[in-house]
């Protein structure tokens, strides 16, 4: 009897290794030769254009996507940018182009990088770094499963042994304190170089 492979689809726990590029093919992150990424489909855990990529494929797809700026972190705003004065910032902050710094703001929490400074001001840029920028994915897909109901309900993957109920049949092997096990399960048959 075979069984039909499952498919990305809401309320599904998918597990995926990435390799994300620039235009220019300049890498800015990946999971190859790490520990794969999961996440719960349906729910927003993804850039838009990345998890309507994802719909529908199954599991061991490999596959290229290229993501716009408008369906991935937006174009960059201009109005983003802010000059603060450098006493403004605590002391623990390393003034360095490229540094990240939090701010409270009338949302919640904010983040800025560093984009220049001189003795008097600092400028912050509050777009996302990634803003503006055409992103180029090579994906591999690897285990999808169902999700728990504690998962759907948070919204979230839960990581192996957290809120899992004795009835949850979810992970069918026993996990020991390596990381790699899981891994391994996720992506038994694939190479660091497939994606």
């Amino acid at each position: 009897m075979t069984t039909e492979a499952m498919t990305v689809s809401k309320d599904k726990v998918v597990f995926i290794h990435y390799t994300l590029s620039d235009a220019a093919g300049q890498v800015i992150d990946s999971t190859v030769g790490d520990e794969a990424l999961a996440y719960l489909h349906g729910h927003a855990n993804l850039i838009p254009g990345l998890e309507q990529a994802l719909e529908g494929r199954v599991e061991g797809e490999v596959f290229e996507v290229v993501v716009a700026p408008e369906d991935a972190y937006g174009a960059r705003d201009p109005g983003g940018l802010i000059d603060v004065p450098r006493s403004a910032l605590s002391e623990e902050v390393e003034v360095e182009v490229g540094n990240q710094v939090q701010a409270m703001g009338p949302e919640g929490r904010m983040e800025f990088t560093i984009v220049s400074f001189d003795d008097e001001m600092v400028t912050l840029d509050g777009n996302h770094p990634l803003a503006g920028i055409t992103l180029h994915f090579a994906l591999e897909v690897g285990t999808i499963r169902e999700a728990h109901a504690d998962e759907i309900k948070h919204h979230r993957v839960h990581p192996a042994g957290h809120h899992l109920m004795v009835a949850d049949s979810s992970l069918d092997m026993v996990v020991d304190d390596a990381d790699d096990e899981i891994v391994d399960a996720v992506f038994p048959d694939s190479s660091a170089e497939s994606v």
